[in-house]
């Protein structure tokens, strides 16, 4: 037996909520950074007025030609969850990058320590 169009608005809904007050509680916490959970709220917030409003839901899928409205719900999350990800790997590249260029100056700054104290331990 398939769900009713309105089970699956209830659930999107409740799964909607759920991700915006456990982004929120993660904040509030500092588990999760502002920055970067703004797109989560961004996520929650179009995820939840589209479970809210079936009219929404039903013209997207009309316009695009999916016979099952409430695919539409998961095409959106699966969307905005590939828009993260490519933010995140954008953001994790950009520290990698910071990381090999501290690396390399925490080894330079041991070699000229290294050579102090050899330059020391020769005069004394």
């Amino acid at each position: 037996m398939a769900p009713t169009p309105l089970a699956v608005s209830i659930a999107a809904t409740i799964a909607s909520l759920v991700l915006l007050f456990g982004v929120l509680e993660l904040v509030r916490r500092r588990r999760l950074r502002e920055k970067y959970a703004l797109l989560w709220i961004l996520t929650a917030v179009v995820l939840l007025i589209l479970s809210v409003w079936r009219g929404a839901v039903s013209g997207i899928a009309t316009a695009l030609g999916v016979s099952y409205g409430p695919t539409v719900l998961f095409a959106v999350g699966a969307l905005f969850i590939l828009v993260v990800l490519l933010h995140y790997s954008t953001v994790i590249s950009a520290l990698t990058d910071r990381t090999v260029v501290l690396a390399q100056k925490v080894a330079s700054l041991e070699q000229r320590i290294d050579e102090l104290e050899r330059g020391q331990d020769s005069e004394s």
